[in-house]
């Protein structure tokens, strides 16, 4: 059985997970989308190697930052991490923040869509040349459950999913209607971390950009553009890279920049919440209801050797 520790952005997963693996013998598979990307360790808050506890943490680092790293990569590479450690007497851990990708992997999803090369880029020069809101509602004609799913900066899935419809007259969310109808592939013990008073979450958000600029969030994503990482790219979309970049290239100040990545922080712990908390299965355990990551393990781990 996997263990999964997930929950919104800055509130203290990482230090949940890796002290849950060394309580279970299990090692640690990454459920970040943005921490499988080579060079970017500040922005998307990758553990160090103390935090690692001496763990082993599989699935970072992965992915070169000019690479789109799909949903289907993610489910072989995490499966395969997940085969490994199963098969060694380990416990895996699942530890991140990004719903499709846990959610995806514990049911099974199949992502095997190739896609038309040629569609798709004129798909994305129709969304660059008319805009997210108007290709929401191209994609809202044929499947108003997945336009009303998505935000209209969100080009990749925008496009496929009107791609998928193109190419197959079968919308994105009939295929998942689909597969959900299917058996789990794992059963998991899923737990979620928050706090009961949302403003200390948007504090902890603040706290943790501020200490990312410290630690040199600005240099970071200079390198990655002085090294030819193009800032439209998948990597370079993620929160606080986008926003550095646009500081970095005068369209921004460094303090409107700072705001942006600290709002769409909080937004996208928003988001999170609203995601999770449509999977009745999930246990929520409310940081300041336990006295520390400690307590949160042990009732975790008693948990778990109890299923």
């Amino acid at each position: 059985m996997i263990a999964v520790i997930t929950g919104p952005t800055a509130t203290g997963k990482t230090a949940v997970g890796a002290l849950l693996a060394k309580t279970l013998g299990g090692e640690v598979i990454s459920a970040d989308s943005m921490q499988i990307y080579k060079q970017m360790d500040i922005g998307t808050a990758k553990p160090t190697k103390e935090e690692m506890l001496g763990v082993p943490h599989h699935l970072y680092d992965i992915a070169e930052p000019h690479e789109s790293y799909s949903v289907a990569r993610y489910i072989s590479d995490a499966s395969n991490c997940i085969n490994d450690i199963l098969s060694r007497g380990r416990v895996p851990v699942l530890v991140g923040g990004t719903g499709l990708y846990i959610e995806s992997l514990l049911s099974g999803r199949s992502f095997s869509f190739r896609g038309d090369e040629a569609l798709r880029k004129s798909l994305e020069e129709e969304y660059d040349l008319n805009g997210g809101v108007n290709m929401l509602s191209k994609l809202r004609v044929f499947d108003p459950a997945s336009a009303d799913k998505l935000y209209p900066n969100d080009k990749r899935r925008i496009v496929r999913a009107i791609e998928v419809y193109l190419t197959t007259n079968k919308t994105i969310t009939q295929h998942d209607l689909e597969t959900k109808s299917l058996p789990p592939k794992y059963s998991a013990m899923k737990a979620a971390l928050s706090f009961s008073d949302r403003a200390v979450l948007y504090s902890r958000i603040d706290q943790r950009v501020d200490n990312m600029l410290s630690a040199g969030l600005e240099e970071e994503v200079r390198s990655l553009l002085d090294g030819g990482i193009p800032p439209g790219s998948t990597s370079m979309q993620a929160i606080g890279y986008k926003e550095m970049a646009s500081y970095i290239k005068g369209q921004l100040s460094l303090d409107e920049a700072v705001d942006k990545i600290k709002m769409e922080s909080r937004r996208y712990a928003k988001r999170q919440l609203s995601w999770l908390r449509r999977d009745s299965q999930i246990r929520w355990m409310l940081r300041d209801e336990f006295s520390g990551v400690e307590s949160i393990v042990r009732r975790l781990a008693e948990e778990y050797e109890a299923k």
